[in-house]
């Protein structure tokens, strides 16, 4: 039966705000999961005490760009328009349905002018704290990677510039043990770069000139700069069109909660931005084991730094820089004892020289090349030369390779698309981390850090909430398990532990007569590996056989 003229426009009802929120909503899991008057302690020396209006509750405007990040909106503006009509947001607000909502503009001068770098980063602290109570961080396996965001820059407006060249934080490292090396092989160590070359003592000619002039221009480089947003850098890669870009650089736990984040220009490259990721993470988490990288972070100096902290780094094949169509690369063995390269002619390539960039050469004697059937294929030098290099911190990279034929480093190189690709594919789908309307290095790292932020809170809030569901879960899909062979087996093995269980829970558990939140209470009992150590949400008993029957189930 067609129904015509629904047009209940104008009644008036009285109804309870809270009744107009589905209970799965997501805000209602995120209000339940953490206390947001953690808050006020973070900007609270930002405010006035005394003296000034009223301001608008910092929980809300807190609230409110959550809200942007997690439902992927593009604007304050349009989050603002959102807020003011959506039942859901003003409930999450704490905001009544004819109360007017925070206009945009104040929510975006706090962020620009009050609430500072600091204020953000201990916003993101404080969500990783929350998920490290409730028991689901695990950092010992870490997945670094860095994607690049979009800038809102005019790729048209730019202009070339000449800026100093960046010198690698490892410079003084590296140039120690350079001049060891050539030390231990009876050559002159480098000299300073950055001392004036000594005057000469007697004749003076040009030669301390084309030094000085060729350091300078190695101190120089040229960039393309945006005009609209000039801490912006041109990226292109690939078929990808030329574009001006950010770059966050990121690292994540095997259950995909953000670590840290950096925020470098685009055409910063991902192993320059390592160090700085690499420290801040091993700083607030010293329980790291294992970085998991791409090849692109393979080089001498990240496998040295992260070898010598003893831990270890799983990375993938990085294909050598040979010339095309020549000899293999693995056919020139390099032997450690006598120091020196055998080529696959089965000639002896000596030491030459070690550069500055640590690179030890190795060379062929040109008689002896001359005369080689196979010289086409080693080299095209017009003095029959051929130059092998070997980096002073090679071992490092090859103990790299060592632990990508382990099995337990493979696999968890295997599981880069199901942690921190998944993060990076999730921010840009659902969360709108695409392209950035914002300007400026400071406030597009503030922009993402709350959105990793955002992510992270969503992850912990839905996890929190499926957990407390558990056992009545259990109890719904019982009849399935009990025809299963295997679960039947783990079932059996249960119900015979259930009688030694509860004496174990009489002398080490007392149940408390009040409901226990799960994420607030941790056991004191170590639990078998992949297993979370909480509580359940119910009376329940730790060693009960349903509880146990639940662990049973969720053991790998």
């Amino acid at each position: 039966m067609l129904e015509r003229g629904k047009m209940d426009r104008n009644v008036i009802e009285m109804v309870e705000i809270d009744s107009l929120v589905p209970e799965g909503h997501l805000l209602r899991k995120i209000d339940q999961a953490v206390d947001f008057n953690r808050l006020y302690e973070m900007v609270e020396p930002l405010y006035s005490e005394d003296n000034g209006r009223p301001s608008v509750d910092p929980v809300v405007l807190f609230k409110m760009v959550l809200i942007q990040h997690l439902y992927g909106l593009p604007s304050l503006r349009r989050t603002a328009e959102e807020v003011s009509l959506n039942i859901a947001y003003r409930w999450f607000l704490g905001y009544t349905l004819q109360e007017e909502t925070p206009h945009f503009s104040t929510v975006s001068y706090n962020f620009r002018h009050r609430f500072t770098e600091e204020t953000v980063a201990q916003v993101f602290r404080w969500i990783l704290e929350e998920a490290a109570e409730a028991g689901y961080l695990s950092p010992k396996a870490v997945f670094i990677d860095g994607t690049h965001i979009k800038a809102n820059a005019n790729t048209k407006k730019q202009v070339k510039v000449q800026i100093p060249a960046a010198s690698r934080h490892y410079a003084k490292e590296l140039m120690d043990e350079v001049n060891a090396d050539r030390e231990a092989h009876g050559k002159k160590p480098f000299d300073d770069d950055d001392e004036p070359p000594a005057p000469p003592k007697k004749h003076r000619d040009n030669t301390s000139k084309k030094k000085l002039a060729r350091r300078k221009k190695e101190k120089q480089r040229t960039v393309t700069r945006s005009v609209t947003d000039p801490d912006s850098g041109l990226f292109v890669k690939g078929e990808h069109k030329q574009q001006f870009a950010y770059e966050a650089h990121t690292a994540c736990d095997k259950h995909g909660f953000v670590l840290e984040t950096v925020i470098t220009p685009g055409n910063v490259h991902d192993s320059a931005a390592f160090d700085e990721v690499y420290d801040r993470v091993t700083a607030d988490f010293p329980e790291v084991e294992t970085i998991v990288a791409d090849s692109a972070y393979k080089t001498p100096h990240i496998c040295k730094k992260v070898f010598e902290d003893g831990r270890a780094l799983s990375t993938a094949y990085k294909r050598p820089q040979t010339m095309k169509g020549g000899h293999e690369w693995w056919k020139y063995v390099y032997d450690e004892y006598y120091d020196c390269v055998i080529c696959p002619e089965y000639q002896v390539l000596s030491y030459r020289s070690t550069n500055r960039d640590g690179y030890r050469q190795y060379q062929s004697a040109p008689k002896i090349c001359a005369s080689c059937p196979t010289r086409h294929l080693c080299t095209h030098s017009k003095n029959c030369v051929k130059t092998v290099q070997r980096h002073i911190w090679k071992d490092y990279e090859e103990l790299a390779d060592d632990a990508r034929y382990t099995p337990e480093y493979r696999e968890l190189y295997q599981r880069r698309k199901e942690t921190i690709e998944r993060v990076f594919a999730d921010a840009k789908e659902k969360h709108a981390m695409r392209y950035t309307q914002y300007r400026g290095l400071a406030q597009v790292s503030n922009w993402v850090k709350l959105k990793f932020a955002a992510m992270n809170l969503k992850k912990l809030a839905i996890w929190i909430w499926m957990e407390e569901l558990a056992p009545f879960i259990l109890i719904l899909l019982w009849p399935i398990y009990a025809r299963n062979p295997v679960y039947a087996r783990r079932v059996d093995r249960i119900s015979r532990q259930a009688e030694a269980s509860a004496l174990l829970a009489d002398a080490f558990w007392a149940p408390q007569p009040t409901l226990i939140p799960m994420r607030r209470a941790t056991s004191s009992i170590p639990c078998p590996s992949g297993t979370r150590r909480l509580l359940p949400a119910t009376s329940l008993s730790l060693f009960s056989p349903t509880w146990l029957f639940f662990m049973a189930m969720v053991m790998p």
